[in-house]
């Protein structure tokens, strides 16, 4: 028979052990809205686009002015949502003018929008799924930004031909060495193609860290996780002087575990 006090208890329990319908409500409902206002945005952007497109390829061979055009559409969906503050640290150890390898952890979708926040030119190496979105996918081929179909050597082989060529027209590429995002946050393998591109072409490597964004939309997801601060910092360049001598998979090693002692850190400072 139930005690009184277990009777009492019973409301509690069910408190703790399930999250509230209310606050369930409300990520449903302001996922719904940010997601409308992607998709609304998207359908005024992408003819601004076209349009700039049209207007600067003839001269523009790089697309720099439609990278920037992206830069901002991309930044809409942090600069106007509160439960979001990124914060931008080490902006200027990015050399105007530098051609990067620049190769960033990847914890969520969010990442593509915050690394648009640094507001420089790179070309983006992308799994070719998100080049079909309607939109957004037609304007990363206006921009030249590079597709890759996993596990397809042909398709493997292509970009990293394309990456090369990018690289020796003057443009950075910016790349997600683990290949794809992390399920629980932390650090994935690294892939060598990344540390491949930057020894065969003398080009140094530029890590970016980023963190708060699984915690805001993780992966397998589309309900945002209410407020988050997301960081992303830049760390020093690695010059191609400290790494010519390495092979391939000694250079993804060591920057694996610079990755993962950098991201300590700002775990610490959190």
């Amino acid at each position: 028979m139930e005690s009184a006090l277990d009777l009492t208890l019973e409301p509690v329990r069910a408190k703790r052990e399930h999250p509230p319908m209310f606050a369930s409500a409300v990520r449903a409902a302001l996922s719904s809205i940010f997601w409308v206002f992607l998709t609304v945005t998207s359908l005024l952007c992408f003819p601004i686009a076209v349009l700039i497109w049209a207007i600067t390829s003839p001269f523009d061979g790089r697309r720099r002015a439609l990278h920037q055009f992206t830069c901002f559409w991309a930044s809409l969906y942090t600069w106007f949502n509160p439960i979001w503050p990124v914060s931008i640290e080490g902006r200027e150890r990015i050399r105007r003018g530098r051609t990067y390898v620049m190769v960033a952890n990847h914890q969520s979708l969010l990442d593509i929008l915050v690394l648009f926040r640094l507001f420089t030119h790179f070309k983006w190496v992308s799994k070719e799924e998100i080049f079909r979105v309607p939109c957004i996918g037609w304007n990363m081929s206006m921009n030249r930004y590079i597709k890759l179909r996993r596990g397809d050597k042909e398709s493997i082989a292509s970009m990293m031909r394309h990456s090369g060529e990018t690289l020796e027209r003057g443009s950075s590429l910016m790349i997600f060495p683990e290949g794809t995002r992390s399920v629980d946050g932390r650090l994935k393998t690294f892939k060598t193609g990344a540390f491949v591109l930057a020894k065969k072409h003398r080009i140094p490597l530029l890590p970016i860290l980023i963190q708060g964004t699984s915690a805001a939309l993780p992966k397998r997801g589309f309900i945002l996780r209410g407020y988050h601060r997301i960081r992303v910092r830049i760390l020093d360049e690695i010059p191609v002087e400290s790494f010519e001598h390495l092979s391939v998979d000694e250079l993804t090693e060591r920057t694996h575990l610079h990755f993962e002692g950098k991201l300590e850190e700002m775990a610490a400072e959190a």
